[in-house]
């Protein structure tokens, strides 16, 4: 078999790359020829028996997929990148209360009717960018002011207000999901007293069972998702776990390294598993 491993056209973060180089060894461990290749337009009439794909373009992801297999396949990839999407696509799941901003095609009112919709929420009001990774758009903001200015900074981007769960400042459950399988678990706490607890901002991971109600609810996410690989990120709820946010293209880095589990390999085994089971 052969296959493309796709990445942006434009990264050069470490541990984006870190992420195809490891996939490629361990694809190749199991017989496949894997290119890494970066996104363009003329990837688009690329052929090949499959792709894994790491980029979030939702336009050439579709656009690939009527030529090969795509892991994770487009439709879930979109699903993830847009994190209102992944809120309405997940309805009937425990999350955090959510407010969606709404779409602004002129100069707002001086009293703008979201501030009141997101003041339910209650003090302090985590707000997030749609689209965004690592934890670099997540904001807090603990006063009308704050919210106020936040909100107008973000008036042309896609954001959204979400209930602040304080039983889990500053700490989350990453769950990674292969196959409908829950394989490895941490448990991340931030540093410097952040209310994010990624490990890309200086968080700390320890590792955990990937078993229990929190590998259950992730691996139920991942299956309405339709997701072949993912990241779920779990709070710690008064009353349970609250599904935070997944992502399809979970860095292997950070978790490899806590827990020692290889999840670039029980990704490629699922991969290979799948092409030759519908060939």
């Amino acid at each position: 078999m052969n296959a493309i491993i796709v990445v942006n056209a434009y990264t050069r973060l470490p541990a984006e790359l870190n992420q195809p180089e490891r996939m490629q060894c361990e694809l190749e461990k199991l017989g496949v020829h894997a290119d890494i290749v970066r996104n363009r337009p003329s990837l688009r009439s690329e052929r090949a028996d499959f792709c894994v794909y790491f980029d979030k373009d939702k336009y050439a992801a579709r656009a690939l997929e009527r030529n090969m297999r795509l892991f994770n396949r487009a439709e879930a990839v979109e699903l993830c990148d847009d994190k209102m999407l992944t809120y309405l696509a997940l309805e009937g799941f425990p999350m955090p209360e959510t407010v969606s901003s709404l779409l602004c095609y002129s100069t707002p009112p001086e009293h703008d009717p979201l501030i009141g919709e997101a003041e339910r929420l209650g003090y302090p009001v985590v707000v997030k960018e749609n689209f965004g990774s690592l934890g670099r758009q997540v904001y807090l903001a603990h006063t009308r002011e704050e919210l106020e200015t936040l909100h107008a900074r973000l008036l042309a981007k896609p954001h959204l207000f979400q209930r602040f769960v304080k039983e889990s400042a500053g700490r989350d459950l990453r769950v990674i999901v292969v196959g409908g399988k829950a394989v490895a678990a941490m448990e991340r706490t931030s540093s410097g007293g952040d209310f994010r607890a990624n490990l890309a901002g200086g968080g700390r991971g320890k590792r955990v069972t990937a078993d229990g109600e929190g590998a259950r609810l992730a691996e139920a996410v991942a299956d309405r998702l339709g997701l072949d690989f993912c990241g779920v990120d779990l709070l710690f709820g008064e009353e349970g776990y609250l599904v935070c946010e997944v992502n399809s293209n979970a860095f292997f880095g950070g978790i490899e390294a806590v827990t020692g589990i290889n999840v670039a390999r029980a990704y490629a085994e699922h991969i290979v598993r799948e092409m030759r089971e519908n060939r």
